[in-house]
């Protein structure tokens, strides 16, 4: 009963955070003549306030609390926020089924940008803003905003940072969890703003920028246009985005500490490994996509083949899923290279979804040492990354994280087969998982997930959360809150 008492007082503060969202998607509606979304954006705040204040005063504040009931209010405030922002699309209608809707909810604060819409543009701007604000708040966190009411005097600002951020995403910060936080917002706010005021100067309206801001810092590529990014077919704008994304799927601390330097680490985004095998890994699948595209002839332009692999390598790799053409017209070997930017994504710390190059990093490492063994190299077997050494329990704790992952993949290929090719069932799986969004057949870059079933748009849904807070701390929620 505590358990669920203290996972609905924070799932109602996550509540009143939603609301000044929507209130501010209504303030948009209205200010664009008070458009349909005005009065589904009006009542869902006011629903979401209400509901959020009675789950508060209904319960009582908590001092301690153990990484188990963390896990539990991560849930709570994940599964909350995506009921509640589900309720404006489903009052609007439309194409807003009650599954569709719901979906679009998940997606959006999952950051995956996977959706059901055919027609976005006919969307009011009120609902266009408020289905990426969602991406938005997702992206930098919903237990992170929550956990900034927390007074600092207790712990339960460290339980709930260690339930929601993983082990890796905190490594390269040894300060208090609540600065880890303020860090976080801070670059997040700076790299929105200033994305938002680049994409302006091209020329852009204010509206598109902000909106294409917001999704392109949160790694989720929800667009306010049927075509995506390829309704500007700019170059500036491209560059602008390429360098959210890639930022967006940086480490924030590090951020943080290249520009203002941290004395207990000494580490920023110029002499941290992960970050380095990030870049160059991206840096080579775009030659590779680049040298495929131009000498299979689908380009004959090496520029042209050089902007768009960039582009979409970028996308993928960062999770965003923004398109500037239908991938799944590029030769096979592209289309290869494209999936295994979406298996390994961005690095920890970053609003990046998928297996994580920190990740990569350490079971590379840990093959490595594994092999020289085998072949009887006498040597003391360790993982490091930037000086850091990683127990034989962290390296396991990887590997059983990357297993889970596969297998979930699995899982969800099997369901989505059912009434897809294999092609597709495979790739929205992924796309899911990683909170990418788009993959190739039917859920391609120019595609969406409208043609999918009922129940697989749930299992989508499940897949989608498990994907966004990292498996384990929904599974060990699920576990306790419904164990007696």
């Amino acid at each position: 009963m505590k358990k669920w008492n203290i996972t609905l007082r924070y799932a109602g503060i996550s509540l009143i955070g939603v609301s000044l969202l929507m209130y501010l998607a209504a303030f948009i509606a209205f200010r664009n003549n008070s458009d349909e979304s005005l009065d589904p954006l009006v009542f869902s705040a006011m629903a979401a306030t209400l509901c959020g204040f009675f789950a508060i005063i209904r319960t009582q504040p908590q001092e301690n609390m153990s990484i188990e009931e963390g896990f539990c209010i991560v849930t709570g405030c994940w599964i909350a926020a995506c009921v509640f922002g589900a309720i404006p699309f489903m009052m609007f209608g439309g194409e807003f089924t009650v599954i569709n809707a719901f979906f679009e909810s998940v997606s959006g604060f999952t950051t995956t940008g996977a959706s059901i819409l055919n027609d976005i543009e006919s969307l009011p701007k009120g609902l266009q803003f408020w289905r990426i604000a969602t991406a938005w708040m997702g992206g930098i966190g919903i237990v992170t905003l929550v956990s900034l009411v927390i007074s600092a005097q207790h712990d339960r600002h460290s339980v709930l940072a260690s339930a929601e951020l993983s082990d890796l995403a905190k490594s390269y910060y040894g300060g208090r969890k609540r600065n880890f936080v303020y860090r976080m917002i801070a670059v997040y706010l700076i790299i929105t703003t200033a994305s938002a005021i680049a994409l302006k100067l091209t020329q852009m309206p204010w509206f598109d920028a902000v909106t294409l801001a917001m999704s392109a810092c949160s790694t989720c590529g929800f667009c306010t246009k049927n075509t995506s990014v390829a309704f500007y077919d700019n170059v500036a704008v491209e560059t602008i985005l390429i360098v959210a994304m890639l930022m967006g799927a940086t480490n924030f601390s590090l951020m943080f500490s290249t520009i203002w330097p941290d004395k207990r680490t000494h580490k920023n985004l110029f002499n941290t490994q992960v970050i380095r095998w990030f870049l160059a890994l991206v840096a080579i699948a775009i030659l590779v996509v680049t040298a495929d595209l131009y000498f299979s002839g689908y380009y004959s332009s090496f520029t042209r083949a050089l902007r768009m692999a960039a582009f979409q390598v970028c996308s993928l790799s960062t999770t965003t899923g923004f398109a500037t053409v239908d991938t799944n017209l590029w030769p096979r070997g592209s289309m290869g290279i494209l999936l295994l930017c979406s298996l390994v994504c961005g690095c920890s710390g970053s609003t990046s979804g998928g297996m994580k190059m920190d990740r990569l990093v350490i079971v590379i490492k840990s093959l490595k040492d594994l092999i020289r063994s085998l072949v009887g190299v006498n040597t003391v077997s360790q993982v490091k990354i930037d000086g850091q050494v990683k127990t034989e329990k962290n390296v396991t704790s990887v590997i059983t994280f990357m297993v889970t992952y596969m297998l979930i993949i699995a899982i969800g290929t099997v369901f989505f087969a059912i009434s897809m090719d294999f092609t597709t069932s495979l790739t929205a799986s992924i796309a899911c998982m990683g909170s990418v969004g788009p993959g190739f057949g039917k859920v391609g870059s120019m595609g969406n997930y409208a043609h999918l079933l009922g129940f697989q748009k749930v299992v989508a849904m499940i897949i989608m959360l498990l994907g966004r807070v990292e498996i384990f701390p929904m599974l060990i929620a699920a576990k306790s809150l419904f164990s007696r």
